[in-house]
């Protein structure tokens, strides 16, 4: 955790130069597409580093918004350097000439990585006086960081919750008086080989990095509605490449995982089905798919045209109840993958139990009732919150990661490294997944 550690205070420290500056670029590189916003912060009013409100707020609006299609990017991580800094140079570019500046510094979410949780505390004596930021940091310092294995690093570590004698559930405990000082914190691991890929592919673009986040993580935050996070709510983002399962109670996440699987393999599974290119796939898909057939899908017919000089292979038509055969067992398979990830994690403990489904794939059609049914929850539909400026045709579910690292850059929660403290040593004690902590301890 050491060597990201400093990464990421360098990191924190761009992002407050950026602040002054008063603009800065959000980056979302995903399997499907690469999106950029340019952000116009219009109070530059960073009040430092610390706990809660201590980590600055500022008012911002979008001024530019450009969308392009990834080509170099499997799976939520980098499969062609080239071709992911030509997705990026290409969004950047048009965000920026929408914007009418020229942007140094970006914040960037991706959604691969196999991204793995630890609940982790810590404990120390209060030395004098009032609980100080000192102190928060001396309580951070003394939570071992698991042996994270060969080639695994850091993205985000999180203090989650405090502790000051018999009070167990404190947000902020500075200037409260006690004897113990307790913390719980979530870590949340990668791949190394997902980041240093992506961050090489920004430093050929002549990008600073202000900051890096996780797209499950991203997505919740603009997704999820203040009741949800603060009672317990789990957020599915169906993206083209993977699906990210994220888990958030007392406004903090405390759960994040992937399913290695997404829209992308929905139109594969499409076109080999029929027979189509992938683009014809991906038309039919967003055109007549859906997850649940009537009587009446029997007679709707979908041409499938083409044009290979066999006859009988270009007029082809299937009906849609035939397609939603296709779409429906991938999308189960999915749901069924993200079920199992909140089982483990022990979601079903928690106050509040709401789904959340976000993300691009999540707009087909019937898609909230069959994942009702899978997961046994009440379920919705979540689309990002309204940000300033933010166009219409960025508005929707397919931008939440996108919207939500908006209001990270601007807010950014907490993470360890925004305090005054070095990372104890590796413990390699066991280690419970985040959320069973979460419910024992709380």
């Amino acid at each position: 955790m050491s060597r990201l550690y400093h990464a990421q205070r360098a990191m924190r420290r761009k992002r407050m130069a950026a602040l002054q500056r008063g603009v800065i670029a959000i980056l979302d590189v995903g399997t499907y597409k690469t999106a950029c916003l340019v952000l116009r912060f219009e109070e530059n009013t960073p009040q430092g580093e610390g706990v809660g409100h201590m980590a600055g707020q500022s008012n911002f609006r979008v001024i530019g918004a450009t969308t392009t299609r990834s080509r170099g990017v499997a799976m939520g991580e980098v499969d062609s350097m080239p071709e992911t800094e030509r997705a990026i140079r290409t969004a950047v570019q048009g965000a920026q000439k929408m914007a009418g500046v020229r942007v140094d510094h970006v914040i960037a979410c991706f959604s691969g990585g196999r991204p793995g949780s630890y609940g982790l505390s810590g404990e120390v004596m209060l030395e004098h006086g009032p609980c100080t930021v000192h102190d928060v940091g001396r309580v951070l310092a003394s939570i071992d960081t698991p042996d994270l294995g060969p080639g695994r690093e850091v993205l985000h570590a999180q203090p989650v919750n405090f502790g000051l004698d018999h009070r167990t559930t404190l947000r902020d405990p500075r200037g409260q008086t006690g004897e113990m000082l307790r913390a719980d914190m979530h870590l949340l691991s990668v791949d190394d080989h997902a980041i240093e890929n992506l961050l090489t592919c920004l430093h050929r673009c002549d990008l600073e990095v202000a900051g890096l986040a996780s797209a499950p993580y991203a997505a919740a935050t603009s997704a999820l509605v203040e009741d949800e996070k603060e009672l317990g709510a789990a957020c599915i983002d169906l993206g083209g490449g993977t699906t990210g399962v994220s888990i958030f109670c007392r406004r903090h996440m405390v759960y994040a995982d992937t399913v290695r699987m997404g829209g992308e393999h929905v139109t594969s599974d499409i076109s080999q089905g029929l027979r189509v290119p992938r683009e014809m796939a991906e038309s039919i898909k967003c055109r007549f798919g859906g997850v649940h057939a009537t009587g009446v899908d029997d007679r709707e017919v979908i041409p499938l045209e083409a044009e290979t000089g066999d006859w009988h292979h270009d007029r082809r038509s299937v009906t849609r109840t035939e397609l939603i055969g296709i779409i429906r067992p991938r999308v189960e398979e999915i749901l069924e993958e993200a079920r199992m990830r909140l089982d483990r994690a022990g979601f079903g403990s928690l106050p509040g139990q709401r789904i959340v489904l976000t993300g691009g794939a999540s707009q087909l059609p019937g898609l909230d009732g069959l994942a009702a049914r899978i997961f046994g929850n009440q379920v919705r539909l979540g689309r990002p919150l309204r940000v300033q400026g933010l166009p219409e045709a960025a508005k929707g579910p397919a931008f939440a990661a996108a919207v939500g690292l908006c209001m990270q850059g601007a807010e950014p929660q907490d993470e360890f490294w925004d305090f005054d403290a070095q990372p104890a040593r590796h413990s390699h004690r066991s280690l419970r997944r985040a959320v069973r902590w979460f419910r024992d301890n709380w």
